[in-house]
């Protein structure tokens, strides 16, 4: 993106997608922030990561909740290796768990999902702002990057809390998008399908057009790379992703009325 080593600050980076975006970039000699609850995860990643080719790399275990913390780890990631704003900031944290409105003590779980998924996107990126803004204007091109997923394109049954937060965090994007244009900050909104990661590790189901999470992160890269506004990952979910959304209710109900359910476990 410019001359200087990329700046990078990536959150539930300790695995899964996080993870494998973090050792891509690493790859790229970029200086590194990594955000995420487990702390001793994030210690034995990092160490990886400077074998891998990462300049610097700055651990941060904390809650994306937290906007606190957060902030506190805005700040001395600003002010780190050269006292400059990220390139790339990547909401990735989320979690995922099977709901059912009906069993009441499935509400923890939906407060959880929507405070990690979409409250935790939004405290991801207010701290970063300003500082990315003068970037901006001094011509350097900087990412806000978050992680949806197609679940998030139509509800599907068992997941009211996982597609409605992942829903949500399209359109908070897109709100986002607008919002920044005038700039010169981009946002790219990533809606990943299958990826094999822990996360998905628990679903008792056939997952098409399922892909390793270090092919994932390299596809995710390019799309950050370019700006793309909104890409689903792999294309071939995209497509999957438009059908879907022009079927009528009536002939979607009919087909995804028995879909298998994810695991009531969060």
């Amino acid at each position: 993106m410019h001359s200087a080593a990329l700046k990078v600050f990536i959150t539930g980076a300790s695995s899964g997608i996080g993870s494998a975006l973090a050792t891509h970039y690493a790859r790229k000699g970029a200086v590194l922030g990594l955000a995420a609850r487990r702390g001793d995860q994030l210690a034995i990643l990092a160490d990886t990561l400077f074998s891998e080719g990462a300049k610097h790399v700055s651990c941060y275990p904390l809650d994306v909740t937290d906007a606190d913390a957060l902030r506190s780890a805005a700040i001395d990631f600003i002010t780190s290796e050269g006292a400059r704003a990220p390139d790339i900031v990547i909401a990735n944290a989320g979690v995922s768990s099977g709901t059912l409105t009906e069993c009441s003590e499935d509400l923890e779980a939906f407060r959880r999902i929507f405070d990690i998924n979409v409250y935790g996107m939004a405290a991801t990126f207010s701290p970063f702002i300003a500082a990315m803004r003068q970037a901006a204007k001094a011509g350097i091109p900087v990412r806000l990057v978050g992680i949806a997923s197609v679940a998030g394109v139509r509800g599907l049954p068992g997941a009211e809390a996982y597609s409605a937060s992942k829903s949500a965090a399209i359109t908070y994007l897109e709100s986002l998008r607008l919002e920044m244009r005038e700039s010169g900050i981009k946002v790219v909104t990533i809606a990943p399908g299958y990826i094999e990661t822990p996360m998905t590790a628990i679903n008792p189901y056939r997952m098409p057009f399922l892909l390793t999470a270090d092919d994932a992160a390299r596809r995710f890269a390019r799309a950050i790379e370019r700006g793309t506004s909104y890409a689903v990952i792999p294309w071939q979910m995209g497509i999957v992703a438009k059908v879907l959304r022009l079927l009528p209710n009536a002939l979607y109900d009919r087909l995804f009325v028995n879909a298998p359910r994810k695991p009531r476990v969060l």
